[in-house]
């Protein structure tokens, strides 16, 4: 008798607390349908102290309700330090960032990887048409996000990159860490406080907790050189007091959204081997947001 195929999907799921606003299943649902690949995607919702139980719970299938083999998974706040320690396997970036955003759960063990960055930089140099070489740059924030996406910003090879954050010593730490990929690229790194953290900047780039605070900016606009380019990394309402007040300023604002789905490309492709198109996606989520009353 001759084996019939698998035709279930694999499994793969956002994991995070809170989870439910995820829009990630909107997007790899897209991704699936654009490259024929067999994927289903959810959202697990995490208990704050029980994230480890809740991913090997998901990679082993504990949810009866699904017959396809769970892959991988994306995961969230406040769970990516954790996600990098569960992982015996981990990429460059995961290891530098110190934080995993992507496990994916292979036969040899799971490989843990960090998409944040890279996503990040192709929303700034393809979606927005901004190349970061040679730019002055000011990041705005030391915790995980701004972890997650300074590496891949020192490659981009901008001219300098200012970290400033509320705590001084806290910024001072990620640009120590991160050091040897400046010089490998010729960026001048450097860290300071929000008061007065850098002269102007063609760049700024806000990753600090303000957003999700409902607060404007955490810097002066002082820090805004004309035609500058502010993006926040959160999107939707969080975002727009910080987008508000880069407008005020004269500077082109933009939200985290792009890299939302640029981020979530490098994940698929870490799965699947397969990069999708991402500007009918962006759109299409676009689209979603409005439509939502």
């Amino acid at each position: 008798m001759t084996a019939q195929p698998d035709t279930n999907p694999d499994r793969y799921a956002v994991l995070g607390n809170p989870v439910a606003h995820s829009r990630s299943p909107f997007i790899h649902a897209a991704f699936a349908r654009q490259t024929g690949q067999p994927v289903e995607y959810g959202r697990v919702l995490c208990p704050l102290d029980g994230f480890a139980t809740a991913v090997r719970e998901f990679a082993s299938g504990g949810d009866s309700s699904h017959s396809g083999r769970a892959r991988g998974c994306n995961v969230t706040v406040p769970f990516k330090f954790q996600a990098l320690r569960l992982a015996p396997r981990h990429s460059e970036r995961a290891a530098l960032a110190g934080a995993a955003n992507t496990l994916r759960f292979d036969a040899e063990g799971w490989f843990a990887d960090n998409t944040d960055g890279v996503g990040l930089i192709r929303d700034i140099e393809h979606n927005a048409g901004l190349p970061l070489a040679g730019r002055r740059v000011l990041l705005v924030g030391a915790g995980g996000a701004a972890a997650g996406v300074l590496g891949p910003l020192l490659q981009a090879g901008p001219a300098e990159v200012v970290v400033a954050n509320r705590t001084p010593e806290k910024a001072q730490a990620l640009v120590d860490r991160h050091a040897a990929v400046a010089q490998a690229h010729g960026v001048r790194l450097s860290a300071s406080g929000l008061a007065d953290p850098a002269a102007a900047c063609d760049v700024v780039l806000n990753a600090s907790a303000s957003s999700l605070q409902g607060q404007g900016s955490p810097v002066p606009a002082s820090v805004l050189a004309p035609g500058a380019l502010a993006v926040d990394l959160m999107y939707g309402a969080a975002a727009e007091p910080f987008l508000a007040w880069a407008r005020a300023a004269g500077a082109s604002a933009r939200d985290g959204l792009g890299m939302l789905v640029e981020q979530a490309a490098e994940s698929f492709f870490v799965w699947r081997g397969v990069r999708p198109l991402t500007a009918p996606v962006l759109q299409a989520l676009r689209a979603s947001l409005v439509a939502v009353p």
